[in-house]
């Protein structure tokens, strides 16, 4: 008598397992460092307060069990400060991130989907803007509404606009073109569908890994205000403005310097390779070749 074996089906792994592994140990290290430092931002500040870390000890204290990182030059925890740095320096680059990345895109698809006029009087508008240099144009705006955080992200949004609007437009313009929006106008559809239904679903991925870079950009801009003094001001703190706070120490007290600017760079280093390790991003660029 013959047993017929009946296989079992195989067990695949879980649909966000599968996503995950597609990042690769490269871009899992990457995501895991930009998940910490998101976190701390969110729930850093709220947790030291309540566990009272910020502490008083010796003015640049060396590393030690108590100061895991050192004091700075108030005999401040650099660890605490360096977490609640995170607000700032995560949070307004953010802000500023999305809201140029939103307004770059929604200028894109209203040029390329409305026709020759407006496309050329918003690539004008934003080709002279973007012929101004970032910082300069960054410490006018400062030196003339002052350096609160919602100036701040107003100024970093307006600064890379154009960039945003330009990397869209270019996707949008292909696009455009294509035989299905031709369709889509054919039938009577409204330039609000079009880009809506049509265009948007399309540069979407593109407009998004754009979005990790502009906000590199914008996180290294608002550092370096806050470095020159014009950033986020006391007794908020950023990571830039703890750098400069704690410069005069390097020789002695380094850890103080090296901490926040170590974290500056673990974020805008975890968000490159983060882009660079985006599923079918080398499958395109193969492609492309």
């Amino acid at each position: 008598m013959s047993v017929v074996s009946i296989p079992l089906p195989a067990v695949r792994p879980a649909p966000w397992r599968h996503r995950l592994a597609k990042f690769g140990p490269t871009g899992l290290c990457a995501m895991a460092v930009l998940i910490f430092w998101v976190l701390a931002a969110v729930f850093g500040p709220t947790l030291l307060a309540r566990s009272g870390a910020h502490g008083g000890g010796a003015v640049f204290a060396p590393i030690s069990a108590q100061h895991w990182l050192g004091t700075d030059y108030l005999g401040r925890d650099i660890l605490a400060r360096v977490i609640e740095g995170a607000r700032y320096t995560v949070g307004v680059a953010m802000a500023a991130t999305l809201l140029a990345s939103s307004a770059g895109t929604l200028l894109a698809l209203l040029a390329a989907a409305s026709g020759r006029w407006i496309d050329g009087a918003l690539s004008r508008v934003l080709d002279t803007l973007t012929a101004i240099p970032s910082k300069m144009f960054a410490l006018l705006i400062v030196a003339g509404f002052g350096s609160s955080v919602p100036v701040l992200i107003v100024t970093a949004a307006v600064i890379y606009v154009p960039g945003a609007y330009r990397i869209g437009r270019s996707l949008a313009v292909n696009i455009n073109a294509m035989d299905y929006v031709t369709v889509a106008r054919t039938r009577g559809e409204g330039t609000w569908y079009v880009m809506r239904r049509e265009i948007l679903p399309n540069i979407l991925g593109p407009m998004l890994a754009d979005l990790g870079l502009r906000f590199v950009y914008v996180v290294l801009l608002l550092a370096s205000l806050s470095f020159l003094g014009l950033g986020v001001q006391p007794p908020m703190a950023d990571w830039g403005s703890l750098v400069r706070e704690n410069i005069g120490a390097l020789a002695d007290g380094g850890t103080s310097v090296i901490a926040p600017a170590a974290a500056i760079a673990s974020l805008t280093i975890a968000v490159n390779l983060l882009i660079d390790n985006l599923p079918g991003r080398k499958a395109r660029e193969r492609g492309a070749r």
